[in-house]
């Protein structure tokens, strides 16, 4: 009686898995495009964040022209945006508030907005 061996018995098991090489290849490959994509979308944010902006500053400009038909002036620098919201003490017939939401909003970047009145250029 001979005893057969199984033919692959005597050979090393070969572990599955990636190089080294194959997997600096991956990375270095996984770089360029991150620098490629990356400043890109950082653009677009920051490009999203300024259209929001303008669009706000719009409707503080409608809601100060509204305040400014009920009460016939522009609020002071000291009233400031909060008038659009919060009946100052010497604005005859106010009818507001003027504004969609119950406080004055920050801009898109969490900051408040700087009212001055007369501006620099005219009214508004």
């Amino acid at each position: 009686m001979k005893l057969q061996s199984k033919p692959n018995s005597r050979r090393p098991l070969r572990q599955r898995g990636f190089t080294l090489m194959e997997l600096l290849v991956v990375l270095a490959i996984l770089g360029l495009l991150m620098s490629l994509v990356g400043p890109r979308v950082l653009n677009q944010l920051g490009g999203a964040k300024t259209k929001t902006a303008g669009i706000q500053i719009k409707d503080l400009e409608q809601s100060l022209e509204m305040y400014k038909l009920d009460v016939g002036r522009f609020p002071s620098t000291e009233e400031g945006l909060d008038a659009l919201v919060n009946k100052p003490g010497n604005a005859v017939g106010w009818n507001g508030p003027y504004l969609k939401k119950s406080d004055v909003p920050l801009d898109p970047w969490n900051r408040e907005y700087h009212y001055k009145y007369p501006g620099e250029r005219g009214e508004l």
